[in-house]
């Protein structure tokens, strides 16, 4: 019981600490806040750059043209042959009428060549429209269809998809990099801010060791003093974080530019990303207030 006293004083003493000190308190809080609003808009960009990269990786489509002679339950068993390939995702079978009609609505002019086709003139063919899973396979796998029988030529972008898998590679790759190097600048930014905040109080961790107090009696207050510090520093990035990126989203309508760039939908995302704020506030600024309070400990 009596340690749960001695924290819950350090607690209510950290607590008037920062209020005592506002000025530099303040200080602590605005490095907070700025560093962590810019860490908040990098991690929202990055996790919508690999949302809009995977929703186009997953409409690449391998489209499978069946030869002309394939008898409907060819057609059938040969369906069942795709589905139980590796790396296949959905297999939809499309047939050349069904293709006509597409190729008519997409366009005025193949409207007016094609409408007057009958199933006997179309010299479109039937097809199957093959989603993978893993679309740095799709190469591997678009061979393994075009080896059945049945299947005349397979078509999915080749050369242009390797391509774009590896755009997409670089980019994940970069956004990480810069999210990781502006977390690490952040903690480095808000641990010296506060250690700026310990350092005018050096006399003050002086006298607390010269009339006997021990090392962690003198931490733990500076420690609960550094958690405050982050939580009052997190708060602004996270109502901005929640409430600027929800009103983004419903403003756009959840689409920037065109169909393909849609957005990640705010909830639960702006919470994940409002606890990693969070996180980090707190744990930079116990961890400033350590490191920080450790170098006046000596005298």
């Amino acid at each position: 019981m009596k340690a749960f006293r001695i924290l819950g004083r350090d607690i209510r003493d950290s607590f008037k600490s920062v209020f005592r000190n506002f000025s530099l308190s303040l200080a602590s809080i605005t490095c907070i806040t700025i560093t962590l609003l810019v860490v908040s808009i990098s991690v929202i960009l990055s996790l919508n750059v690999d949302n809009i990269a995977t929703l186009i990786e997953k409409d690449v489509t391998i489209v499978a043209f069946l030869e002309k002679d394939v008898e409907e339950v060819d057609i059938k068993l040969l369906q069942r042959e795709i589905e139980r390939l590796d790396n296949i995702d959905t297999v939809v079978f499309q047939s050349k009428e069904d293709t006509k009609n597409e190729m008519m609505e997409a366009s005025e002019d193949f409207k007016n060549v094609m409408q007057d086709y009958t199933e006997d003139e179309n010299p479109l063919q039937d097809s199957f429209k093959v989603k993978v899973i893993d679309i740095e396979l799709i190469g591997e796998t678009a061979n393994q269809i075009k080896e059945l029988d049945g299947v005349d030529v397979v078509k999915y972008g080749e050369g242009m998809v390797e391509q774009l898998v590896q755009v997409f590679k670089v980019v994940r790759n970069i956004c990480i990099f810069i999210v990781v190097t502006l977390i690490v600048v952040t903690a480095f930014l808000i641990s010296n801010t506060i250690k700026i905040t310990i350092y005018s109080r050096r006399k003050e961790i002086e006298i607390m060791r010269l009339v006997g107090a021990s090392n962690l009696n003198i931490k733990i207050p500076f420690v609960f003093e550094g958690l405050f510090l982050g939580i009052l520093g997190s708060i602004i990035p996270m109502l901005v974080t929640v409430y600027g990126y929800t009103a983004i989203y419903e403003q756009s309508g959840g689409i920037l530019f065109s169909n393909i760039i849609e957005l990640v939908e705010p909830m639960p995302f702006v919470l994940w990303v409002s606890l990693i704020l969070l996180v980090i506030g707190m744990v930079v600024g116990m961890f400033g207030s350590l490191l920080a309070v450790r170098k006046h400990l000596k005298i």
